[in-house]
């Protein structure tokens, strides 16, 4: 396989969400080190991403009493924001000229995995990914600070529910364990002890304003981590963001969302080494720049909203102008993703948990769905002869195997069915 196409196509499609017809191309006349740039590199205005009207998430207030006559019109508006948004989400993935952003803005998504199937109310959610893009390729203090002080996370681990007079430690734990340290790297007194810490938080369920309320706050010292101290929110996130756990914590989540999921990470890989003052920019770009980017080795499979958006950028597809909101969203919940909904705390799977007979059938009807409501025009335009080659350029695909262009030659006067063979082909599923 050639270093540099392969190189090219994980540029496209782990930094972002693959490419648009022509650009792949184009970035391999280009060379890889002026591809990378363009690609790492924050425009100060993205155009398609301004283009995209934000929609309007009001705050819905308390759910109206049963049987009351405004239940109907409130469970009507929760619906409609939820779906707006979700869709406002996915044309930002799939419309941004930087993919870069969004992606990495999806990747803190699953990290600090929150699911408004708990919280049911949309603008919460909808600050939350704001805030994630916001920092998402900022500083990871920064961050964590903005997080503990998110309504949508705080409810979803009952920080709300933690008191002094009743220590909950959902909050507490995760937030070591899943966000900042990892596992293994603290102690169950460790997660008394922060709970303690982390006690008085009020949150508004409906917009999620979270505020203190001192008489519910632990103000005794703690230890934590061999620290004993009064910490506030804020020098708790300071203490545990600084320790050394944190770099290779983040490092191994970089590892495990962008380069491999089933390799272990090597000591030599720079992300840690990049992260030292925490810059979360700074981690990606040594990745991307990363001697792993050209080791066969590192395939991973695209998760099935990576897959969809990328299907998206390729047919020229916007989400949310596909024929019904109700029919996207079902198509992703059967391949087992839908934004704003992961499974639980820990995120969504990662690697061959995506493969399944079941799950190939289902991506079978979703790209058919998909192919019926494009033009097909980049395939159309093409000689037939010349479409099996050509496809792989436009895919971003650095090479289809014996089997796949065998199969696409035997369909190149077909043009929807051989856009349907080369989106479920295997080389396509996995970034390789």
């Amino acid at each position: 396989m050639n270093a540099k196409r392969l190189e090219t196509s994980r540029l496209f499609h782990r930094f972002g969400f693959g490419p648009r017809p022509g650009e792949y191309a184009a970035a391999i006349k280009n060379g890889l080190e002026a591809t990378r740039s363009t690609l790492l590199t924050i425009p100060e205005v993205d155009l398609g991403a301004s283009a995209i009207t934000t929609p309007l998430i009001t705050d819905l207030g308390k759910r109206p009493q049963a049987n009351s006559k405004e239940v109907v019109p409130f469970a009507i508006a929760m619906r409609f924001q939820s779906q707006q948004m979700l869709l406002w989400s996915l044309d930002r993935m799939a419309l941004s000229d930087h993919g870069l952003t969004e992606r990495v803005t999806w990747f803190w998504h699953g990290h600090w995995a929150t699911s408004i199937q708990k919280l049911n109310y949309p603008l919460p959610m909808f600050n939350q990914n704001e805030t994630l893009r916001l920092h998402a390729l900022g500083d990871f203090n920064s961050m964590a600070k903005a997080m503990l002080n998110d309504g949508a996370l705080q409810f979803w681990l009952d920080g709300q529910e933690n008191t002094v007079k009743a220590p909950n430690e959902n909050l507490g734990r995760e937030l070591m364990e899943l966000f900042v340290l990892g596992v293994n790297r603290y102690t169950e007194d460790d997660v008394k002890a922060i709970a303690r810490a982390l006690t008085g938080y009020e949150v508004v369920r409906s917009n999620g304003l979270v505020t203190m309320n001192q008489k519910r706050r632990d103000r005794d010292p703690i230890t934590l981590l061999g620290k004993t101290a009064v910490f506030t929110g804020d020098s708790l996130v300071d203490f545990l963001v600084s320790r050394d756990d944190c770099a290779q914590f983040i490092a191994e989540r970089l590892w495990y969302r962008f380069i491999s999921s089933g390799e272990e990470m090597p000591a030599s890989f720079s992300a840690k080494a990049a992260f030292a003052n925490r810059s979360i920019a700074t981690a990606v770009t040594a990745m991307a720049q990363d001697a792993v980017m050209s080791d066969m080795r590192y395939s991973m499979v695209k998760s099935p909203v990576e897959w969809f958006i990328s299907a998206a950028r390729a047919l020229e597809l916007t989400p949310s102008k596909l024929s019904t909101p109700g029919q996207l969203v079902g198509h992703l919940d059967k391949l087992g993703q839908v934004p704003f909904s992961p499974p639980n705390v820990g995120g969504w799977p990662a690697g061959e948990a995506w493969l399944s007979s079941a799950t190939a059938q289902y991506r079978i009807a979703f790209a058919t769905w998909l192919i019926k409501q494009s033009d097909l025009s980049v395939i159309k335009n093409l000689a037939p002869s010349a479409r099996v080659s050509k496809s792989a350029d436009w895919l971003g695909v650095p090479e289809w195997s014996a089997r796949t262009q065998s199969a696409l030659k035997a369909s190149i006067n077909d043009p929807a069915q051989f856009v349907l063979l080369a989106l479920c082909s295997p080389e396509y599923i996995v970034s390789a």
